[in-house]
Formats: C-alpha cells, sequence, structure tokens
C-alpha cells in the first residue's frame, strides 16, 4: 500500500487555510459579542397613588410613544421589576396592568436612559404629585377617602400589637399571682378597647385573683357576651370564660351557678371537654360538696377515661360516705373502690399514689400493679 504523506509547503497551506476560517468565524461573533458587552439593565419599583406595590404588571420600553414595546418586564409580588440585554438608548418607560388595554397606559416615565453595562434605576411611583394632579376629582376623592382607611388600618394594627404585648404580660401577671398588676394593666387596655374579649377574659381573672368576686363576675359575663356577639365567636375565649366564671361562683359558694358555667364552656369547647369538668370536679371538692364532685368527675370521665385526677376526686367524695358494719368492716358506695384503682392504673406513681394505696389497704381492698396491700390485721 502507498504510504501517504503532506509535504511541508501543503502543511504550510493547510494552516494559512484554518486561521483564516478562525479569523472569519470570529469577525462573524464580534457584533454580538460586543452588543451582548454593550448593554444595559434596568430595575425599578411599582406602587399605585396609595403605595401599594403593583403585582403581575408589566414595565415596557418603547421609541415609538408606547405604541410597540422593544422589551417588556414583569413585576413581582413585591411590586419589583427586573431587566437585562438591553440596548443603550433613550426610551420611554411605560406601565400596564394585566387588564390594561394595548392602546392605553397606567404611567408612563417620557425618559429613561439606559448606558452600555450600566444598570438603571426606574420606579413608576404613582403616589408623586405630577401623577395624582392628573387623576379626576372622583379618583382624587377616592384617593384620599382610600388612604384615611388604610391609615386606620395601619393605626389599628399597631395598637392591636400593643395590645397583644400587654396581654402576653398580663397572662404572665396572672400566672405569677402579679394580680394587681394584670388588673392595672387589662383595665387600662378594656378603656382604650372595650371591644377585645380576650382583654376582659385577663381582667376578670386578675379581679378573681384579688378576690374581687363580683368585679370578676361582670368581667367574665361582658367577654362572653363580646365574643358571643361577634361575627365570628372564638369558642375558646368563650370556653375560657365560662371556665373562670366556674371557679369564681364555686368559690363563692353559689354551686349551680358554678355547674352552670361549667357545661356552657365544655360545650363551647368540647374538644377540651374533660379539662373544663375536671376543673369544676376540683372546684366542687374545695367546697366540700362531695355529690356535686361525683357528678362533674363522672362527666370529666367520659369525655376523656384517661384523665387520672378525676378518679381520684370520685374516690375521694364517695369515701367520705364509707360506714362500718356490725362486724367492723367497712362499707364503702358503689364505685369508689373501682375509681381508686382507676387512678392508680393510669397513674402508679402519681401525686395522691400513697394516699390512694394507703386507703385502699384501709379499705381491704387488693391493690393491683407492682402495689399490693398488706393482710389486714
Amino acid at each position: 500500500m502507498k504510504k501517504i504523506t503532506i509535504t511541508e509547503n501543503a502543511a504550510r497551506k493547510v494552516k494559512l487555510w484554518l486561521a483564516l476560517l478562525c479569523a472569519i468565524s470570529l469577525l462573524s461573533l464580534a457584533p454580538g459579542l460586543r452588543a451582548q458587552e454593550n448593554a444595559g439593565k434596568i430595575h425599578g419599583h411599582v406602587q399605585d397613588p396609595t403605595g401599594a406595590p403593583m403585582k403581575g404588571g408589566t414595565v415596557s420600553l418603547s421609541q415609538d410613544g408606547g405604541k410597540t414595546a422593544k422589551y417588556s418586564f414583569t413585576t413581582d409580588d413585591n411590586g419589583n421589576y427586573t431587566g437585562e440585554g438591553i440596548a443603550p438608548g433613550t426610551y420611554m418607560g411605560v406601565y400596564r396592568n394585566p387588564d390594561t388595554p394595548a392602546d392605553k397606559m397606567v404611567d408612563q416615565i417620557s425618559e429613561v436612559k439606559i448606558t452600555a453595562g450600566g444598570d438603571t434605576a426606574q420606579d413608576f411611583d404613582m403616589t408623586r404629585p405630577e401623577y395624582v394632579s392628573k387623576l379626576t376629582p372622583e379618583q382624587r376623592k377616592q384617593l384620599e377617602q382610600i388612604k384615611s382607611k388604610n391609615a386606620e388600618v395601619m393605626k389599628e394594627n399597631v395598637q392591636i400589637k400593643n395590645l397583644n404585648a400587654d396581654l402576653a404580660k398580663a397572662r404572665d401577671d396572672n400566672k405569677n399571682k402579679n394580680y394587681t398588676d394584670a388588673e392595672s394593666l387589662m383595665s387600662r387596655d378594656a378603656q382604650a378597647k372595650p371591644d377585645a374579649s380576650v382583654i376582659w377574659v385577663e381582667l376578670g381573672r386578675a379581679q378573681y385573683g384579688l378576690k374581687k368576686n363580683d368585679d370578676a363576675v361582670t368581667s367574665l359575663k361582658k367577654a362572653i357576651e363580646l365574643e358571643s356577639a361577634s361575627k365570628k365567636p372564638n369558642p375558646d375565649v368563650i370556653a375560657a370564660a365560662n371556665d373562670t366564671l366556674g371557679e369564681v361562683y364555686a368559690a363563692a359558694g353559689k354551686i349551680p351557678d358554678a355547674q352552670s358555667a361549667y357545661e356552657a364552656a365544655a360545650t363551647a369547647d368540647p374538644k377540651n371537654a374533660g379539662m373544663h369538668f375536671t376543673n369544676e370536679a376540683i372546684m366542687m371538692d374545695r367546697s366540700n360538696q362531695g355529690d356535686a364532685t361525683v357528678a362533674a368527675a363522672d362527666k370529666a370521665i367520659a369525655a376523656d377515661p384517661n384523665r387520672p385526677l378525676p378518679y381520684y376526686l370520685k374516690g375521694k367524695a364517695l369515701v367520705q360516705k364509707a360506714t362500718v358494719d356490725p362486724k367492723g368492716n367497712y362499707v364503702v358506695p358503689p364505685g369508689c373502690m373501682e375509681a381508686y384503682q382507676k387512678y392508680l392504673d393510669l397513674a402508679p406513681n402519681g401525686p395522691f399514689a400513697p394516699e390512694v394505696k394507703q386507703i385502699l389497704q384501709t379499705m381491704g381492698s387488693k391493690v393491683s400493679g407492682t402495689y399490693k396491700a398488706g393482710k389486714k390485721s
């Protein structure tokens, strides 16, 4: 086979052709590269006459009075826009909303200058006097009404923010038994915003802590009344007010009123009915109302059978009715030992476990679980 070789002269010719092709390619790319290097950018913010950001609109750059757009950019949710790859020059900036007809404009900026390699900042601020002055009298009237309403909303938002901070402090004060501070703070806020039901709840709690029961009842009823009459009543607020009202009534010896209040709390907040009825059982126990304690405990158990405390309170109320038969044996009401035993099952190391174990042993009942009652002597 004949060996093919390239002479030195031929090689030089090939190199020359390759260099020529490379130069032609670079020349053809040069205008695009130069245009890219010389392109400018733009960015800005668009807001309406009330100062609200304009989202989803279009900012266009035109060189024929806005008829056609050479470049267009969309505003984001914050009313901001950016654009790049713009040929240097002077343009008319035009803003249109998504529903603005093609032959109409919402706003325009007559001279927007784009420089090579620069980033032009151009806002469309429709709160500027020259824009507002072009509005019709009716439009200016509507604008003032909107501004006034927005100012009221902003003022109310600031007030709500301050009230929430006060509420948080009052709750801490009530929790830490600083009732005087909580009462002073909530009394002031109740005057500033008398329609806020949550303020009256915390005020009632503070007044109850100070043993001002009548004032507490008035405040808590006010909270219930306000919240019940609102467009969207908050069941948590109504339940909290009724729960505290039940405690106030029970402390004052008004048992039927207390029972009604706790029932109302559970009705308003059924998911936490077990908690409300447990609170009722606690207050009935403190008031030495045995039958009422058992009734409340039974309701708490029915609502949430896994709460240990109602079983203990029920057993405690029933054991007080224990008697001794002629043979010297304790006779306890039905359900007493079962309630105590259930408490131990649910809370074997609970705060009342030692007491319950002792009672079960004394009454001669076998204690299940890890604890075993001793033999009767």
